[in-house]
Order: C-alpha cells, then structure tokens, then sequence
C-alpha cells in the first residue's frame, strides 16, 4: 500500500492518502473508469501537477480535485470529486477554492464534464461559463474520448 507524497498530494487536513482510500472515494461517485484499473489512476494522480483532498471530521478521504498545468497559461482541472455523504457541504467548493489558489495566475482554467443540471450548477457557482455562453462570443472546445 503506497501512501502519496504531500509535495503532490495537498490534503487540506494534513494527511497522506492510501491506495485503497483514493479507490473507494472514486467507486464512491461511480467513476469504475478510475477503479476498474487502479494502476493507471494512480499513475494519472502521480503525473498531475496538482492534487489536492479534503477529509471529513472523522478522517474519512471525502473529496479530490487534480488538475494538468503548464503552470502559466493553462490548468485543466482534470477530475473534481466528493464522496456522495459529503456533496452540497461546501467540500467540492473548497477544492475548487484551492485549485483557484493555486492557479489564479494562470490565464485559462478549463474542465470538461457530464452533461447534468447539478454540473452546470456548480461550475457555473464557482464562476466558470460553458463555452457557448461566453460574452465575448462562443468558444469551441474540441475533444477525442476512447
């Protein structure tokens, strides 16, 4: 059982996470992409240029957010994520709060999500526009899924 770095691994609690804690705070939220091959998330974890979690009173890993960077004009918040119990508490917000710290300099911040009312309702919250909507004219974003 491997324990992440802090120098990757930002918990806003202090700790360490576990294999198995990352695992199961995924199979949480129903991403079985991530837990049907633990070794490619944890690659994907290792090769982010930032990570960042978040625990609830007990200690339990409640939230995640990574992101790739090139730390000057794009961060792509790859995945965002907080555990069923702990969603609408305000866990997700303080994710993308440090993300925000983190990267405020940098001039793009993308994300690319599922097509749900309650997705559009937060991004929206945290003060992100879906591409079609941007005052300055649509943006179009080109993407390939495997």
């Amino acid at each position: 059982m491997q324990h992440w770095p802090h120098g990757l691994f930002h918990d806003i609690n202090n700790r360490t996470a576990t294999d198995a804690e990352v695992v199961a705070l995924y199979g949480s939220v129903g991403w079985v992409a991530y837990t049907n091959d633990p070794d490619l998330l944890f690659q994907a974890l290792r090769c982010s240029a930032f990570v960042v979690a978040a625990r609830n009173q007990d200690g339990m890993l409640i939230g995640l957010a990574r992101t790739v960077s090139d730390d000057a004009t794009i961060c792509y918040l790859q995945d965002i994520l907080v555990h069923p119990e702990a969603q609408g508490t305000g866990v997700g917000r303080a994710l993308f709060d440090e993300v925000k710290q983190r990267y405020g300099h940098v001039r793009h911040m993308v994300l690319i999500t599922d097509d749900e009312p309650q997705q559009r309702a937060f991004y929206e919250a945290m003060g992100l526009r879906e591409g079609s909507d941007f005052d300055s004219g649509p943006v179009r974003v080109f993407a390939r899924f495997r």
